[in-house]
């Protein structure tokens, strides 16, 4: 059997992407001190905690940190990109003498070219600063510098080359009524998110270029069309996020990409002698079961590792909440509050994310038997059939929504009541209460987040009992309002706010006093002969 020209033409990228890994350079790189070195990264493992996010979003989640806090302190932007790159290196996040000296004017090319977009943009707002904010835009591109940052020092070759693979499939295998280029933007979004979990900000960044076909180094003029544009720009990409279809096509490509992960899986690992195994349809079943095997205990130990940060992190951020509010609170209002509720408020939070995603099932051999006919038909050209149609699903009636709205109304306040009324029992005060139902309600959002992510490899539908859909029906309404709270108030995450004004900034300074004491002690020691 033949492969089809598409994976022949994946299987070419892959080898690239390894080739331009394997590329030996000799120039000079960024080396740090290695006490110095020790110190930043334990920081950042602590913040790594104190700010948990998933696996692969720390480095850029890092970078955007940095590089704002950089832009804020210095008189100096056209000479941030240097200190940020040694202090990324320092605090673990790129291999110490791994990255050349040459990235320094390119990283700083990129930071100037988001700062005079900032800067022109503002003008650009002039009068109408009430409807365009300049602080929420600045932050918008910050984060965007900060991804493209991370994709020139470790260049996502590899990632790209299966995501124009999958986008290209499913360009043929769905349709919906709509424009092609905005149908491949949606498709595009959904290839990332349900492949690779890519978050908006990269999301932004990478529908950025896409809008600009020459961003990666824009002349003078470019760069002044843009900061012209840069608001609508915004406004068009924000309109692709909440477009109608985004979410079903979403559904659709989420519930098929496992076949494509465990394709680049097999590309990756077998690279070389793929093009022959594949002739043989038994060697490629072989290769599939060995990706699927691999790829199900990788995903087992990032939900471990995910059980025990995102319950490590809801743990501390609680207890410093407690202290610093809670217990004040509550003394104020109540002379002698028992012990029970405060130990209830600090524990329950923490083990129940640690439950959610403790308590998952990644998937079963019925699913593999699916997944492996799938794959199959990714190697060989296989007809696809006709085309799934994305379209909205038909509006109730006026009779029909107000009876599911009454409905879902009616759950949301028996799920809250009922959480109210046991807290009261157990002696909670109101501001104790409200903490509470705070946390559980995050708590709830992120590990339902969590759980859907454990079904990476699910392609068959789970079957769930009837007192399974009645837990769903009162856990939903609080799962909803973590999703809002997550939104919207997780952007001043206390903890964080604290770690940022009292501790890093002095602690960056007094790494960096380190680093030269060091440099220092050791040029004298070279004098001595």
């Amino acid at each position: 059997m033949e492969l089809s020209p598409s994976t022949q033409q994946l299987i070419t990228k892959y080898r690239n992407w390894v080739v331009s890994k394997e590329a030996k350079t000799v120039e000079n790189t960024i080396e740090v001190d290695e006490v110095a070195s020790k110190v930043a990264a334990f920081y950042e493992k602590i913040r790594g905690v104190v700010d948990w996010r998933e696996e692969h979003l720390l480095r850029k989640t890092a970078i955007e940190r940095m590089l704002k806090r950089r832009l804020l302190m210095t008189r100096k932007p056209e000479e941030v990109a240097e200190p940020l790159l040694s202090e990324l290196v320092r605090g673990g996040h790129f291999p110490n003498g791994r990255i050349p000296t040459s990235a320094i004017p390119a990283v700083q090319e990129i930071i100037t070219k988001y700062l005079f977009l900032i800067e022109h943009a503002k003008k650009e707002a002039g009068g109408e600063t009430k409807i365009k904010d300049p602080r929420s835009l600045e932050s918008w591109l910050l984060g965007i510098a900060a991804s493209e940052i991370e994709e020139t020092l470790s260049p996502p070759l590899k990632e790209l080359a299966l995501r124009e693979f999958a986008a290209l499939r499913m360009q043929s295998r769905i349709t919906a009524d709509l424009p092609e280029s905005e149908f491949n933007f949606l498709i595009l979004i959904a290839v990332e998110r349900a492949l690779f979990q890519i978050d908006d900000t990269t999301l932004n960044q990478h529908l950025l270029f896409k809008f600009i076909p020459d961003w990666d180094h824009p002349s003078h003029q470019t760069l002044l069309a843009v900061s012209e544009r840069i608001w609508n720009i915004r406004k068009q990409i924000e309109d692709l996020f909440h477009h109608p279809l985004a979410e079903y096509v979403y559904r659709y490509v989420e519930k098929h990409d496992t076949p494509y992960l465990l394709l680049g899986d097999i590309v990756e690992q077998h690279r070389e002698e793929v093009l022959d195994l594949t002739l043989d349809p038994a060697a490629t079943e072989g290769l599939v079961r060995e990706a699927y095997e691999a790829r199900l205990q990788k995903l087992k130990k990032k939900l471990r590792r995910a059980g025990i940060y995102s319950t490590l992190s809801i743990f501390v951020s609680k207890v410093v909440l407690a202290v610093a509010i809670e217990v004040p609170l509550d003394r104020y209002l109540v002379q002698h509050p028992s012990l029970l509720p405060l130990a209830l408020s600090v524990s329950i939070p923490p083990l129940l994310m640690f439950f959610l995603v403790m308590g998952t099932r990644p998937s079963s051999e019925e699913n593999f038997q699916r997944l492996l006919l799938e794959t199959m038909a990714l190697f060989y050209e296989k007809e696809p059939g006709p085309p799934h149609e994305i379209r909205l699903p038909k509006r109730r009636g006026g009779f029909v929504r107000a009876m599911v709205s009454l409905a879902y109304l009616s759950s949301f306040l028996v799920s809250f009541g009922a959480l109210i009324w046991i807290l009261n029992r157990l002696g909670f005060t109101v501001p104790s209460m409200l903490i509470f139902l705070f946390f559980v309600s995050l708590v709830a959002f992120a590990g339902t987040v969590i759980r859907q992510r454990a079904k990476e490899l699910q392609v068959t539908e789970l079957k769930e009992g009837f007192f399974f859909g009645l837990f769903d029906l009162f856990f939903l309404p609080i799962v909803r309002a973590g999703k809002w709270l997550s939104r919207s108030l997780m952007r001043y995450n206390a903890v964080s706010m604290f770690f940022n004004v009292f501790l890093e900034i002095p602690l960056q300074i007094f790494i960096e006093f380190i680093e030269q004491w060091r440099a220092f002690l050791k040029e004298k020691k070279e004098e001595i002969h």
